[in-house]
């Protein structure tokens, strides 16, 4: 699971986002801007050997991804559900479940949902938005590869 990003002049520096994740930054290069959300992405995740990887996409767009998908699908739900303004209890009880661990098992990555338990975690802490699958047209060339790294 990729989530698709933007990386875009502005002034002097690049901005760029990643907007399903409400996480943005900036650097004074477009290299360093692609850096910079990895960076901040792998900090709001806060797990030791948490990486992101940064795969290159056509002209603004490029994507994230990780091999820990339970992590990242964590930081989906927690980002979306802080956004909303929304307890744990509130998000159990619009999934109909008496209990928080329920939820919380998921946003803390102790578990990994499926395609269709995902779209109802999302549902829940996002009433108005709708999760989205695409064909990723990404070339998987990651932030390592391009630094000299060992490719996978």
């Amino acid at each position: 699971m990729r989530f698709e990003g933007r990386v875009f002049k502005v002034g002097r520096y690049w901005a760029v986002e990643v907007p399903i994740l409400g996480v943005v930054t900036q650097g004074r290069t477009r290299k360093e801007a692609l850096e910079m959300i990895a960076d901040a992405i792998e900090a709001l995740v806060n797990r030791p050997a948490f990486k992101i990887d940064v795969f290159p996409g056509k002209a603004e767009h490029f994507e994230v991804g990780s091999n820990d998908q339970a992590a990242l699908t964590a930081l989906l739900l927690r980002r979306s559900r802080q956004r909303a303004g929304l307890s744990l209890a509130q998000v159990a009880e619009r999934l109909g479940s008496r209990s928080l661990n329920a939820y919380a098992r998921y946003e803390q990555g102790r578990s990994m949902p499926t395609v269709q338990k995902l779209s109802q975690l999302f549902t829940a802490v996002t009433a108005h938005r709708d999760l989205v699958v695409v064909e990723s047209r990404a070339r998987t060339r990651t932030r390592r590869q391009e630094d000299g790294g060992p490719t996978s």
